[in-house]
């Protein structure tokens, strides 16, 4: 069995569930070092147990990217407990979705403060130390992943501000590769479909109950599948850089 990313360390945010367990347990699979963020404490040292089990070394940050203090702590943390930082998932977001007029601030709050403010956090803070990793690795590269949406390529009714997050971050991720391409840094963005994870838990009541109507029996994503393509990305060898990918589900038409 090959380990492609033996001797590197990875960082997924939004690790305790869903897209971002399952790519942390892929990277460790893959050979690398990961370091697991989220909020959920309790969730992120039970995955770790697991990864541990299977011998990869994992640092828990029970952490709020939507701080910066707390984010950049965070990222510094891993460099000085695993000695280097290699690959950044920006996975963590949240979806709250339903027409404009109805919509609580408090939910466009919390999509701006999680889907940018946070990766804006994470980002800055991991530049520096995923260029010097790319100078001095084996592999010639580090790699910086956003997951975003189709929401970020499709804009719908009821979407408008999820929407804007995504559109926003894959904006991002545009000119940062062009500013990181000569520094072997690559910047990659999944767009996933429909995922069978919890964020449609989160919606509120009428807003959920339409979603689930919307989707009838449509045969979602796993969050394997979403996994998949971010290993995918970062295990290319150094000429190559896929630099997005758009995975839905074969039912999803939108």
């Amino acid at each position: 069995m090959t380990a492609p990313l033996k001797g590197t360390v990875a960082l997924v945010t939004g690790a305790s569930s869903g897209i971002g367990a399952a790519t942390a347990r892929t990277l460790a699979a893959g050979g690398a070092s990961v370091a697991v963020l989220a909020r959920r404490g309790d969730r992120l040292r039970a995955l770790a147990d697991e990864l541990r089990a299977d011998g990869t070394t994992t640092l828990v940050l029970e952490s709020d990217i939507t701080d910066r203090r707390q984010a950049e702590a965070a990222v510094e943390r891993v460099v000085a407990e695993l000695g280097r930082l290699d690959t950044v998932v920006n996975n963590a977001g949240v979806m709250l979705t339903g027409p404009v007029a109805e919509a609580p601030a408090q939910e466009w709050d919390r999509m701006l403060a999680v889907n940018v403010e946070g990766l804006l956090h994470v980002t800055r803070t991991a530049l520096p130390h995923l260029i010097d990793a790319a100078q001095d690795s084996p592999r010639q590269v580090a790699d910086l992943v956003t997951i975003s949406s189709t929401a970020g390529r499709v804009a719908r009714a009821g979407t408008a501000v999820y929407s804007l997050t995504k559109f926003g971050v894959t904006a991002f991720s545009e000119s940062l590769r062009q500013e990181l391409q000569p520094k072997r840094v690559r910047v990659g963005v999944v767009e996933p479909g429909t995922v069978d994870t919890e964020l449609a838990t989160h919606l509120r009541d009428g807003v959920r109950e339409a979603v689930a109507r919307q989707l009838g029996d449509m045969e979602k994503l796993s969050p394997q599948d979403i996994a998949d393509a971010v290993s995918y990305m970062v295990t290319r060898d150094r000429r190559v850089a896929v630099n997005e990918m758009l995975v839905r589900a074969a039912d999803q038409t939108w």
